[in-house]
């Protein structure tokens, strides 16, 4: 295995810890969930909803069990495992067999857990949540989750030549094309994904999640129409950047901030596009992107910095997508210190991951989706790399 003792052991835990629980467990936005939110008042004021979902999430201790919330099977839990299966195919050579049934399983509960009414294969969370411009239910897609599924499940392509996987990618470039809305720029050369089929917010991460897919479809199928669509998409993002090479998280009022992971998330769905369309017209872009989120979001022992202005909290999504970016920029030795500074302080006896650490205190709340199978999907690709 090619990972320093530290991360084989820390990897295997935390592999051991998902698989016992069968996938299923907590989100940090489930809080909806709890069939107190079924009665008549909690169930349909936004306003409510919102900060309940809120509160929940950031209370330092888990109130799941007390409110009657269960734990969950989320479709993007599965995709970040298969795309962590993925990785471990090259790091346990002697464990393809056992390896591929488990990624024929969650293959198969992927497809099924599909929703209907949509030109294409598309996911969503298992639970409602309240997004700050949408009400999104159970299961319906957004970019967002179906752009992490369809990454795992071109990677999984990509490494075993698994036509269900790439079949499932093909369907899902039809669910961007035809169902996400459009938010064009000023002289209508190029546009915006939105999040979901259900608001017209212009997110930059999202948009490049539908970049990434339409790409890597493209990169088999040599569909000009997914090339021409993604660079369009790609363009509206890149004139969104900022002169120290950063992204806000989005256009609106509300969406000032710059974070890490998504930071993270525009970096490799730029890097990917250029790659698999062979189009580098936004190097300029993805080098000055780079340079800004190398010298914002880390301290120099790996600690992983959640803000570019406050190193708090350390954060496992923030963690586990600052693993992928490294590593895919080919920067081994700080992709190495972050995973080190989480194993040291934020994964606890059992394997799992705990939520946040902030300055006075740690969130040990673990979360399947948020933490585990994030911080799975991280250390996998480092315990790949050459």
């Amino acid at each position: 295995m090619n990972a320093n003792p530290e991360l084989r052991i820390s990897l295997e835990k935390l592999v051991s810890y998902i698989e016992k629980e069968n996938y299923r467990g907590y989100d940090p936005y489930d809080g909806l969930m709890s069939p107190l939110f079924k009665l008549p008042v909690l169930r349909s004021n936004k306003k409510i909803r919102f900060l309940a979902q809120q509160f929940i999430k950031r209370f330092p201790l888990n109130l799941r069990p007390v409110l009657s919330i269960k734990k969950g099977l989320n479709p993007v839990t599965l995709g970040l495992c298969l795309q962590g299966y993925t990785s471990m195919l090259k790091v346990y050579p002697e464990r393809q067999k056992e390896i591929h049934e488990k990624t024929k399983m969650l293959i198969e509960l992927l497809d099924q857990l599909i929703p209907e009414g949509f030109h294409g294969a598309c996911w969503g969370y298992d639970f409602e949540w309240e997004a700050r411009y949408a009400s999104i239910p159970s299961y319906k897609p957004t970019i967002v989750a179906t752009g992490i599924v369809t990454n795992a499940l071109f990677q999984y392509y990509q490494a075993t030549k698994n036509q269900k996987a790439f079949e499932l990618c093909q369907s899902a470039a039809q669910f961007v094309l035809k169902d996400l809305n459009r938010t064009y720029g000023s002289d209508n050369t190029d546009f915006c994904f939105s999040y979901s089929p259900f608001d017209r917010q212009a997110v930059f991460n999202a948009s490049m999640k539908a970049v990434r897919l339409l790409a890597q479809v493209y990169s088999v199928t040599k569909n000009e129409l997914l090339k021409d669509t993604a660079r369009q998409a790609a363009a509206f993002v890149m004139k969104h950047q900022r002169d120290n090479g950063s992204w806000i998280y989005s256009t609106s009022k509300a969406g000032k901030w710059i974070d890490n992971y998504h930071t993270g998330y525009v970096l490799v769905c730029l890097k990917d596009y250029q790659n698999y369309c062979n189009d580098y017209s936004f190097e300029k872009n993805l080098e000055q992107g780079f340079e800004f989120y190398q010298r914002n979001f880390f301290l120099p022992n790996g600690h992983p910095k959640f803000y570019d202005g406050n190193p708090y909290p350390v954060d496992c999504t923030a963690a586990a997508q600052s693993l992928l970016t490294l590593t895919q920029f080919g920067e081994k030795i700080m992709a190495e210190r972050t995973a080190r500074f989480m194993i040291q302080n934020m994964q606890s006896n059992n394997g799992a991951f705990y939520f946040r650490k902030y300055k006075t205190h740690t969130n040990k709340t673990s979360f399947m989706r948020w933490s585990n199978a994030w911080m799975m999907t991280g250390m996998a690709a480092l315990a790949q790399f050459r």
